[in-house]
């Protein structure tokens, strides 16, 4: 709670800076910071104009979607919430209960590497592109109702494969991590049309 002891005004400035800098932050993660019920945090994000996390998210991936060339929005894994093509992009995955394994509560791994699969796919520029090699370790397990970040980077290129690592986060603590050569095929489907 690091900012526990702000007047009103100031909790609300800092409150607009901490959504700013972060508009996938939760009101529940808002009151702990500021040390205030989360109805409080609610009430200061209404009086402010600022919308609940799912509309920021929303509003956020809107611009995302529309660079996508090697997918459709439908199949990424996740909700898409940032693309540079060729370089960077992030998603958010809400994971639900019929994510998990029924005994232990963890969410399956695959739907932690379709997230990371689909965003290495996103960020790929080409018009079509597949998996060629994958090297992934799952770090922490994922329970039921955490929110994974993952970051995607093209660390480099050469020829028609892309080098992609990704890192799914929960909070700050990595829970995943990846690297992807990817494989435009643009190249070849060029060809076949000749």
């Amino acid at each position: 709670m690091i900012e526990d002891r702000l007047s009103k005004p100031e909790r609300l400035e800092a409150l607009r800076q901490a959504v700013k800098e972060n508009p996938f932050i939760t009101d529940e993660k808002l009151a702990s910071r500021f040390g205030v019920s989360t109805q409080t945090i609610r009430l200061d994000r209404l009086q402010l104009g600022i919308p609940e996390v799912r509309t920021r998210t929303r509003r956020v991936a809107e611009g995302a979607y529309q660079k996508l060339r090697a997918l459709r929005g439908r199949e990424i894994i996740g909700d898409l919430c940032d693309l540079e093509r060729g370089v960077r992009a992030l998603s958010v995955l809400e994971t639900t209960a019929d994510m998990v394994f029924e005994k232990s509560g963890v969410v399956r791994g695959h739907f932690i590497f379709a997230q990371a699969e689909s965003l290495a796919l996103a960020v790929i520029d080409a018009e079509a592109a597949l998996t060629g090699v994958a090297n992934i370790k799952y770090k922490q397990p994922v329970r039921v109702g955490q929110r994974l970040f993952a970051h995607a980077e093209v660390t480099r290129r050469r020829q028609n494969k892309y080098f992609v690592a990704v890192r799914a986060y929960e909070g700050n603590q990595e829970v995943f991590r990846a690297k992807f050569i990817m494989v435009s095929l643009d190249d070849e489907r060029g060809a076949a049309k000749a």
